[in-house]
């Protein structure tokens, strides 16, 4: 074998544990939600009857991306295209599509209730939630992750400080105000409703699982922090 085919076989084997490490998907994925980004602020910025969905599209596709940044920040031993978590949950899937389905039809149908100014509010109330949650991933730093850890790591501590002070799931705060902002941006009055009882039912299992858990890891030091800290969702101690 001579010299260009040894370069040729390991170009071959380079690209070839590339696309088996996701990178390949990730950068596509990227891709995509750049684009999104812009086409969400350029129907901002220039169509009248779409301002609302633009801002909606450009928010969901920030989010994603900051997942996946992230993700490289905190743990990229474990960085994959699944980081993006645009395959949250069939649940989660399932909502989005409802949502879409249910603007395009009143935007077809009732045009005037898509152009009423109170998308403003929500655009307000997501960019908060956004704010919320990426100030709660970046406080607990390694600790946060985006599964139910079912055994505890040596460098995994319990975090308390900063945002932790004064709920105890900031990050799943951030993401319910988030989600149902989404809905009032569209104007969606259906998912409004929809998205607040699905999120609310998600964390209240979530929260419930996950602080068996971290009492298991931390013990006494959790249950009275549990005692005398809010979850962060409404109805959930």
């Amino acid at each position: 074998m001579d010299q260009s085919e040894i370069v040729k076989l390991n170009k071959i084997k380079a690209k070839s544990a590339w696309l088996k490490k996701g990178a390949a998907r990730s950068s596509a994925i990227s891709c995509g939600l750049g684009i999104g980004i812009g086409f969400g602020i350029a129907l901002f910025i220039f169509s009248q009857t779409l301002r609302g969905f633009g801002i909606y599209l450009a928010g969901l596709c920030t989010f994603h991306m900051w997942e996946y940044i992230w993700v490289t920040m905190y743990h990229p031993d474990k960085l994959s295209s699944k980081s993006f978590l645009l395959n949250h949950s069939p649940q989660f899937n399932m909502a989005l599509l409802i949502s879409f389905i249910e603007f395009w039809i009143e935007w077809y149908f009732f045009p005037s209730l898509k152009t009423f100014s109170l998308w403003w509010v929500g655009a307000i109330c997501m960019v908060f939630g956004q704010i919320v949650r990426s100030v709660a991933m970046d406080t607990a730093g390694s600790n946060f992750t985006h599964l139910v850890q079912e055994e505890k790591r040596d460098d995994h501590v319990l975090v308390t400080n900063g945002i932790y002070q004064y709920m105890r799931h900031p990050s799943y705060f951030g993401w319910f105000v988030w989600s149902v902002s989404t809905q009032v941006i569209l104007m969606n009055p259906i998912s409004i409703i929809g998205f607040g009882w699905a999120s609310w039912s998600f964390f209240s299992q979530r929260i419930e699982n996950e602080e068996d858990y971290l009492i298991q890891f931390f013990g006494k030091s959790y249950k009275d922090y549990k005692k005398s800290v809010w979850s962060g969702i409404p109805g959930i101690h």
